[in-house]
């Protein structure tokens, strides 16, 4: 019965990463009205919230897309880059709503970033401790992996508004530039919430090892 969280969590997850990419290929090939790329579009949002200071940067894959704090640079894949696509320009907008939140100093941002090093200590040593304690027969060592994992998951928790926020940034943005019309706007919607998704997926599975975790320690 401890498998049971894990084909869950393993069919949540394969789900979540099937409808995003589904969804992304989708209206990758739909040509945006205004013919702008997606690094053109991320560099309006950023002139629109006076930031001139934020780099635009390529980068190879396909939805490797991300806003990387430390040296404050949108980096876009090549499907976003330089193409003239719906999701081209929904993906480089949710981007650069991070930009935003992190020239903001807006608060789950803060608070994520204050726990993201020991996020990555948690992580490891929680599977080390639970491994320990099966081993040993130690449920003190269990639970202690246990707590340690809880970390991991608040982590996950904080993620969700900081997700969400950036793409809520991304369409009022677009409302509010006419750049796009509300069909275009109703399928910018569809991607970044098929996008979101993947995040509450990670929380679930997360909550779900939890529970295999549990009932792990109170079978020893």
């Amino acid at each position: 019965m401890y498998w049971i969280p894990v084909i869950i969590s393993l069919l949540i997850t394969l789900i979540a990463s099937a409808h995003v990419r589904i969804t992304f290929n989708k209206y990758k090939k739909v040509a945006n009205s205004r013919g702008m790329t997606g690094a053109e579009a991320a560099r309006q949002m950023l002139w629109a919230h006076g930031l001139t200071n934020v780099s635009i940067e390529p980068i190879p894959g396909s939805l490797t897309d991300h806003y990387d704090p430390k040296t404050n640079t949108i980096r876009l894949s090549q499907d976003v880059f330089n193409v003239a696509s719906v999701a081209a320009v929904g993906i480089a907008m949710h981007e650069t709503g991070h930009a935003i939140q992190h020239a903001e100093g807006y608060t789950p941002v803060r608070i994520r970033t204050a726990i993201v090093k020991s996020t990555n200590i948690s992580s490891w040593v929680s599977y080390f401790l639970v491994l320990l304690g099966i081993m040993c027969s130690a449920p003190n060592l269990i639970t202690l992996g246990i707590i340690a994992f809880c970390v991991v998951i608040f982590f996950q928790l904080v993620t969700l508004p900081v997700e969400f926020n950036a793409s809520s940034r991304a369409i009022n943005d677009l409302k509010a530039s006419g750049l796009y019309c509300e069909e275009e706007i109703r399928c910018t919607k569809e991607m970044l919430n098929a996008a979101a998704m993947t995040y509450v997926a990670a929380v679930a599975v997360s909550l779900l090892h939890l529970l295999r975790l549990l009932a792990i320690r109170n079978r020893r």
